[in-house]
Formats: C-alpha cells, structure tokens, sequence
C-alpha cells in the first residue's frame, strides 16, 4: 500500500484510514507506519463499532491523535509490547469541542469496547476485540513519573476521581 492510496480508504462515514496513520514520530525518525490488511480491518472494525456510533451519538467531529502504530513507532512513543494499536484495534482521541469526561461516559454507557482508558485527563483510549471485549474501564495518570492505571469504579466517570 503506498500514501496516496490509504488517503482514500474509507473506515466508516466519517472515518478515513489516513487519520489513523500519520505520525509525526514516524515522519521525525523515517519510520513506515502502514498497516496489512488485517490491521486495516481491525481499523475498520475499530471504527465501525465504537468511534461511527459515537460520532453519530455526539454529531461533532472526534480526532484522532494515535491510531495504528508500527513496532518501531510504538517503541519510539514509549508504547507497550502488546498495545492494541499495533494491531489496528486501538485508537487515542479527542473531541475539542466536548467535555471528556462526558464523552468517556457516553462511550461507557452506550457502546461496546475492549478498553476504554481516560489518559492523563488528555485524550481517551478505546479499544475493540470483538467478542473477546472484556469492558476495561480505567484511568491513567502519572504518580511519581510512572504511568499508572486505575480501574474505574461506580457507573460513571466523576471528574473528583481524577
């Protein structure tokens, strides 16, 4: 697959395959960050299930800040050994024109998903594995300049948790 073509596949309605492999890590080291098909299906998938619903549950644009990640990219942005997103079934985003909080409880209450992490009060991961979604739900901050991960508890996620 080379660039000009994975600037016009289309993952969902509002969703293009684009979105989720640019990285400036990639570009700033001379990395490749092309996903195989399956990765592209994964994405799909990804998209179908979880980010099309909320973009239609929302009705404004979600971005994307880190969608597939080749093992050198994922490496390089201090990614874990076995991150979802190397496999295409992960996606960081954000909703600007949104509270996150919101969002992260929108997406707990009304779609299915592997993970959903709110990090560092930043950006919101989520995850889809099909039927082997196990609905993890956590937060992740930095306590003594290690990432930590916390299981959420309650129904929602509540601001004075964090």
């Amino acid at each position: 697959m080379n660039a000009a073509n994975s600037l016009s596949i289309k993952l969902s309605d509002n969703f293009f395959l684009n979105e989720f492999i640019i990285s400036q890590v990639a570009e700033r080291h001379g990395y490749r960050n092309e996903p195989n098909e399956k990765q592209i299906e994964s994405l799909k998938l990804l998209c179908v299930n979880v980010l099309q619903p909320l973009r239609e549950i929302i009705n404004v644009p979600i971005f994307i800040n880190s969608g597939f990640r080749s093992f050198d990219v994922n490496a390089a942005v201090g990614g874990r050994f076995n991150s979802q997103h190397l496999e295409g079934k992960a996606a960081d985003f954000v909703v600007p024109s949104m509270n996150l909080v919101d969002v992260f409880n929108i997406v707990l209450h009304r779609i299915s998903f592997d993970q959903l992490i709110y990090e560092f009060g930043k950006w919101i991961h989520v995850s889809w594995n099909g039927e082997l979604n196990r609905k993890d739900v956590m937060i992740s901050k930095k306590v003594y300049g290690k990432t930590v991960y916390e299981n959420v508890k309650g129904e929602t996620l509540d601001v004075r948790s964090i």
